[in-house]
């Protein structure tokens, strides 16, 4: 898919990043540089390769000289702390890490923990001196690229799992390859688009929308790594954006934004997508009215590569609908035998098709929980109307969604249970506006044990990454 944009886009500019911009041509130098050095390094097909990099072009320059090698990329979450990180790289077998020299010290409070990862890659930036920046500026600057299946792993995504440790969904070339045609086909996407990359790659969402479906089409990326709602708008407004992907959060923050109509130009904004958790449904008329935009929405999960159903700028809209299930899958709602429901009754959303994923890395018992006879169990509850709308109405499994990231409570009920003064808790999820929901914390103290709020925080902050940490927390005598 590169290698023919490169060739077909050769001069469109495929990355915009801060002062930087890199050429559809001059990225592909660049990602056949390093992908002759991971070679040299003797890294092969099928060999893992973790990538812990923020929205930057070091990241994309990764992704794809790993997947020319026909290596799998391990995209891990920049907020992981290096206990996450020990799990992480151990359990995905990586042998090589590429990381930002800040972070590059998480890694090395492991390294001894992690052998098989014996080569560190650390960038600075593209136009800062670093060793990553040394390979590739280096060359050679034309690679082979590896004898690649469409069943053939590309990518490790690691998701939250209900036993309390993360789970690594293996997507496959044809997965991927499946989701880069969503913004072309669905919405009329063209080389002249400018994507505005604020939802982290490190996502499934962000992969699939913002970089996949940019580079299918030979159109230009917007990298931010870090943001605020003004920063947003005046992105838009200087490189001419014409769309975003991303968490109803930046939507909201948007339509909130008091000097937005006064100070920004977002003319060329065309389309907005927003996913990762539900844009709540009475500020979506608000949101099209203020800026003449639709927000279309759509809904996936890390197992589905992630996109399975969207709402098109060209059909009906259905407040709290997520849409229509996405060419090449199909949906079904089931009750607790398995059976399809009618229309307009609750059950479990499942789905089936070219997005779901090979399973999860090294654990067959996972997998088969949530893949049956090809169909992919969502754990959501949902319902269908006659028109193949589809609503989600709740969930199944015991989860959190914050931000866009899932949170399984037992993840941070096992960390609760290592601070000295916990006897017990129990992790909820607690409506918000801004977040979907953020995380709630019920604490039993040990007896004669004192502790407060901010040393429960500040033990949850050495383990887990920021989206996991209690925001709230309440001390009670007993948990049910």
């Amino acid at each position: 898919m590169l290698q023919e944009s490169c060739k077909r886009y050769a001069e469109n500019v495929a990355i915009i990043y801060e002062e930087l911009s890199l050429t559809y041509s001059e990225l592909n130098k660049a990602v056949n540089a390093l992908g002759n050095h991971l070679k040299s390094l003797g890294l092969k097909k099928g060999d893992k390769v973790a990538l812990l990099l923020p929205n930057c072009p070091d990241f994309i320059i990764s992704y794809f000289a790993i997947q020319k090698i026909g290596a799998v990329a391990v995209t891990l979450n920049i907020m992981s702390t290096a206990y996450e990180l020990r799990h992480l790289l151990g359990n995905s077998e990586a042998k090589a890490l590429i990381t930002e020299v800040p972070l590059a010290k998480r890694f090395e409070e492991i390294s001894l923990d992690i052998p098989l990862c014996r080569h560190l890659i650390v960038t600075n930036g593209l136009d800062t001196a670093s060793p990553f920046r040394d390979i590739v500026d280096k060359g050679p600057f034309t690679l082979d690229i590896t004898e690649i299946d469409g069943d053939d792993p590309a990518v490790i995504i690691y998701t939250a799992g209900l036993t309390g440790k993360p789970l690594g969904a293996v997507l496959t070339h044809r997965n991927l390859l499946g989701q880069s045609k969503l913004i072309r086909d669905l919405c009329g996407g063209t080389e002249k688009d400018r994507a505005l990359c604020v939802i982290p790659f490190f996502h499934s969402f962000g992969t699939a929308i913002n970089l996949l479906s940019a580079v299918r089409i030979g159109a230009c990326m917007v990298l931010m790594d870090r943001f605020g709602i003004g920063g947003i708008l005046n992105a838009i407004e200087r490189y001419k954006v014409t769309y975003i992907a991303a968490i109803p959060e930046v939507f909201l923050g948007m339509l909130f934004y008091k000097e937005t109509k006064q100070h920004y130009n977002v003319s060329s904004l065309r389309l907005c997508i927003t996913g990762g958790a539900a844009m709540p449904p009475e500020f979506i008329l608000p949101f099209e009215e203020r800026f003449g935009i639709k927000v279309m929405e759509g809904y996936g999960l890390t197992e589905a590569s992630p996109v399975c159903a969207f709402s098109r700028p060209d059909m009906v809209q259905k407040p709290g609908s997520i849409g229509v299930a996405i060419p090449g899958v199909e949906v079904k709602i089931v009750d607790y035998q398995g059976n399809e429901v009618s229309p307009n009754e609750n059950g479990e959303l499942i789905v089936k098709g070219e997005n779901v994923m090979r399973g999860y890395y090294k654990d067959e018992e996972a997998t088969a929980m949530v893949i049956r006879n090809g169909w992919l169990y969502t754990g959501d509850l949902a319902k269908v109307d006659e028109e193949g709308y589809i609503f989600i109405t709740g969930r199944k499994k015991r989860m959190i969604i914050t931000s866009g990231f899932n949170v399984y409570p037992q993840e941070v009920e096992l960390v609760l249970g290592m601070h000295p003064a916990v006897k017990a808790s129990r992790v909820i999820g607690v409506s918000d506006l801004m977040r979907g929901e953020v995380v709630k914390a019920l604490i039993v103290k040990k007896k004669g044990e004192e502790t407060d709020k901010k040393s429960i925080v500040r033990h949850c902050r050495h383990y887990l990454s920021p989206h996991k940490i209690p925001r709230k927390v309440e001390f009670v005598d007993n948990i049910d």
